[in-house]
């Protein structure tokens, strides 16, 4: 019974060990995240591997710029068109969880409820693959970045290792390698329709758009002129 009980003692301090190893490991990657550019996310990774075993070249075109020099423009559409509530939740929006919950039933075209936040924390740290496992790590780092990072911060990274296209991360390489200028340049336009493609970069593309991509564009910029700015892009924070 002595060495069950011993067993079962070194088992339980192995399991804390682990789940303290794991608290400490996560919140200082998290607030070092939060000082740094992001050069490389477990997607790039993916991706990566992906074209290697296809056969492919790896593309990997990205360039971290600060929130400064992101046009205002991709900041309101990307809110318009993924988050209309980023600057008023903490991380999670129960509505558009539920939207798209029933949407979803009905057999419709896919649509996800996750906010931007739960967007970053998912392309920050982990993969983008879709489980149970996974989206519990991503609620975990949600909440994270909600708690060490500012609004400004969370969109900063958002907006700089998001997918954009095939082998295109972030708003300045999107910019140039669609419109052959600077994030900063981006016209209101352009900017919502680089922002509708982000459901499926691959698939869409903001030049020689479909008719369903010019009609959301189109949306996405009439929705842009009825949502606030966030207070960091109308304070220059």
């Amino acid at each position: 019974m002595a060495k069950n009980v011993s067993f079962a003692g070194r088992v339980f301090r192995w399991i804390r060990n682990l789940v303290v190893v794991f608290f400490v490991f996560t919140i200082a990657w998290t607030l070092l995240a939060g000082f740094i550019p992001v050069l490389l996310t477990p997607l790039m990774v993916i991706r990566s591997v992906e074209a290697v075993t296809e056969g492919r070249s790896p593309k990997n075109s990205k360039d971290w710029v600060s929130i400064e020099h992101i046009s205002p423009h991709l900041v309101q559409a990307v809110i318009a068109s993924e988050d209309n509530l980023f600057m008023e939740h903490n991380g999670f929006s129960l509505d558009d969880m539920k939207k798209a919950w029933e949407h979803n039933k009905k057999g419709k075209r896919i649509r996800g409820g996750s906010t931007i936040s739960q967007q970053t924390a998912k392309n920050v740290f982990l993969w983008n693959k879709r489980s149970y496992v996974r989206k519990g790590l991503e609620a975990y780092f949600t909440v994270l970045i909600e708690l060490f990072w500012s609004k400004k911060r969370i969109m900063e990274v958002y907006l700089n290792v998001i997918e954009m296209g095939d082998g295109i991360y972030g708003a300045q390489a999107a910019a140039m390698e669609y419109f052959g200028k600077d994030a900063s340049e981006l016209t209101r336009r352009q900017a919502a329709a680089i922002a509708v493609c982000l459901p499926n970069p691959r698939k869409y593309t903001p030049v020689n758009p479909s008719s369903y991509i010019r009609r959301r564009t189109a949306s996405i910029v009439s929705l842009m002129d009825k949502l606030p700015a966030p207070d960091f892009i109308k304070e220059g924070k």
